[in-house]
Order: structure tokens, then sequence, then C-alpha cells
């Protein structure tokens, strides 16, 4: 067979059997991997690319590793959603290392953890000051979780006694000119009412539709493809006609 035919056919399977893979394993966000999931996607990600350029080894070894780690993945992760200890063993835990304000120096020395790294997650939070911090937790994902002291968090409509009402989250009824039919249907609306509306606003045809969105209170929200907007602010440098120099 022609080589460069193999390496797209090997890269086609190598591409269907990683998707394949990542719908198995779950979602889960980059910031959210644990250090486990981390490593088996590293490890996982090297197979399949080897799948896809190694003409020289037979493809089924590679197929067979990806199985293998595959399977490792769900299983631990049906581990963890079973036994306690075993999510703990294999996601870690949670560490303190603010209280009170205090950097608790034993829990970052165990984590090889240092108050840089400290100090540059906080400034991502927007506490600047770790006077401000009543408790900074470093998350099994690396993240830090921070509580600040009740006289430096914000204010809300309840520490004001102000009522709220309830907003829901809004139903997607158009997106890049296609009908989300099922939405429609569980808001009790037909195909007619919503080109009606989209007839008030100037808009008769879907094509023209990047986005439609109906929130709690039946108000229609539409961008249009083409925004018509008188000006337009543009935060870069650049100049007119100077692109590029």
């Amino acid at each position: 067979m022609n080589p460069f035919l193999e390496i797209l056919l090997r890269a086609l399977g190598a591409f269907a059997g990683v998707v394949l893979v990542t719908r198995l394993v779950g979602k889960s966000q980059v910031g959210q991997l644990t250090i486990s999931d981390y490593v088996n996607g590293i490890v996982i990600g090297s197979i399949a690319a080897s799948l896809a350029t190694d003409i020289k080894t037979s493809p089924w070894y590679y197929a067979l590793g990806l199985i293998v780690f595959t399977t490792l993945t769900i299983s631990t992760q049906w581990l963890g959603l079973k036994y306690r200890p075993a999510r703990k063993i294999l996601g870690d835990e949670p560490t303190v290392v603010v209280h009170n304000g205090k950097i608790l120096e034993r829990n970052m020395r165990r984590m090889r953890y240092n108050v840089d790294d400290l100090m540059m997650q906080l400034r991502e939070k927007g506490y600047f000051n770790i006077a401000d911090v009543e408790f900074a937790v470093a998350e099994p994902n690396g993240s830090l979780s921070i509580l600040p002291k009740s006289d430096k968090r914000p204010v809300t409509p309840s520490d004001l006694g102000i009522a709220t009402k309830y907003e829901g989250v809004p139903s997607e009824l158009v997106v890049d000119g296609v009908i989300i039919k099922q939405n429609l249907k569980q808001n009790n609306l037909t195909e007619e009412w919503l080109l009606k509306e989209l007839e008030k606003q100037g808009i008769y045809s879907l094509k023209d539709v990047l986005y439609a969105g109906l929130d709690t209170e039946g108000k229609l929200y539409v961008d249009k493809k083409q925004d018509e907007l008188e000006h337009l602010t543009d935060i870069s440098d650049k100049l007119p006609g100077k692109m590029g120099q």
C-alpha cells in the first residue's frame, strides 16, 4: 500500500478511536482533570499518534493499547464512584493552604507547592492581599478555591434583604440558522410563532439568524449574522492601512 495512503487511513482510524475513547471516558474540562486523568490522556494521545504514523508496526498492537488504557481508565472511574477510599487514592484530596489568613507551610511542603504559585493563583482570583483570605484550598485538579473573609465578600441581594425573581436558563430556539425544534416543543411554541416574532424584528429568513434565545420572562433575544452597527469599537492598536507594519 502507498505509505501516504496508509498514514491517511491510520490517522482516520486513530482519530475515530480517540473520539470513541473520549465519549466512553466521559465529560471533563481540562481544568477539572485529576493527575491520573491527565497522565492517561497523554498516554492515549501518544498511542493514537503512533498508530497514525508508525507504518512499520501493525496497527492492531496500538489498537490493543488503546483498548487496554481505555478499560483501565473506565475501571478506575468506576472504582472511584463505588468506593470512596479508592477515589481518594486515585484522585487525591483537597488540601488547605491558607487558614484564617495564615499560610500553612507544612501542607505546602507536602504538596511541593511554593508561595509564588500560591500568590499567583490568589491574584488570578482577584485577591492581592492574603490577609483578605479566610481559607484557600488546593483542589486535586490543581485549581485553588478561595473563601474570602466575611468583610471582604461582595454584597449580595440576600445580605441587603432584597427579594429577587427566578431567572432560569434561556432556551435556544435558533442556532446558526437552524431551529431547535425540541426547545420549541418544551416551551409549547410553534415554528409559526417564531417566524412571526422574527418578522417583528425585521428578519424574514432563518439564514440571517445566528442565535435566538427565549428567556423565562418570554422575551426573545435575536442576534443576526450580519450586525448593523453604526460604530464598531476596536481595542487593538492597529491603524487602518497600517496592518502588518
